[in-house]
């Protein structure tokens, strides 16, 4: 099983390329994405997984803005996500990714760090639509 230690070193790859990260308790860090992005990505070292997720924006508070922005997210679920997943928290969308420590490596890990940025990068735009609806 992977450890606390080996997934701060794959953080530490991560931070090679140019991505930032901090530890906000043991086990728990917060990564940066490079670029323009405005959104953090959260590292919950939880055996015997570890998941990512990030908040991508608040509920619209509008019913049917809400309906709409529900609908479209269990789409891109289904056809575009193909590990992770948006849901509902509170009163925030979030994208979350579990991975199973038995097996993870660091190409399994990337891969679905860069999946995560990757989706968020093509689907905030429409996505973002919904916050105006606030």
């Amino acid at each position: 099983m992977v450890t606390r230690e080996e997934i701060e070193g794959f953080l530490d790859k991560l931070a090679a390329e140019g991505t930032s990260y901090s530890e906000i308790q043991p086990g728990l860090w917060i990564v940066k994405p490079t670029g323009s992005f405005s959104f953090d990505v959260v590292v919950n070292y939880s055996p015997p997984v570890v998941v990512l997720r990030v908040k991508v924006m608040a509920l619209p508070t509008d019913p049917k803005a809400l309906a709409t922005l529900s609908h479209r997210l269990l789409e891109l679920n289904a056809t575009e996500l193909v590990h992770g997943s948006y849901g509902i928290e509170r009163d925030s969308i979030v994208l979350t990714e579990a991975l199973e420590l038995a097996h993870l490596d660091y190409d399994e890990f990337l891969a679905s760090y860069e999946g995560m940025t990757l989706a968020l990068a093509s689907h905030l735009r429409e996505l973002g639509a919904f916050q105006e609806a606030r």
